[in-house]
């Protein structure tokens, strides 16, 4: 089982010492197989699932909503506001102009 640590700076050489280790792709310091965790209780540890998926330090029902369904969400506030002219979104033309969410100079 591995465990996240929340090492500060200052502190990462005496966690190495310990027996940590650093993943340079999710930047964050754990431990993994210890039988007494006890050493690195100063660092908080979390648990996190193993690397074959799974979203570490957070509840289930909310690692279950970080999961990527690969579609767009929108608020329930959400107004889809219709095209008025072909010109990109960040400029604005006379026609597309009296629909601005934002005043132009």
């Amino acid at each position: 089982m591995k465990m996240d640590l929340k090492v500060p700076f200052a502190e990462k050489d005496a966690a190495k010492k310990l027996g940590a280790r650093w993943d340079a792709a999710r930047k964050v310091w754990y431990v993994e197989d210890k039988a007494d965790l006890a050493p690195f209780a100063k660092w908080a540890p979390t648990p996190r699932a193993d690397s074959a998926g799974g979203v570490s330090g957070l509840a289930p029902a909310v690692a279950a909503r970080q999961v990527s369904t690969g579609k767009a969400m929108q608020g329930s506030a959400y107004v889809a506001h219709p095209s008025v002219c072909t010109c990109p979104p960040w400029e604005l033309c006379d026609k597309c102009r009296p629909f601005a969410l934002v005043a132009s100079n």
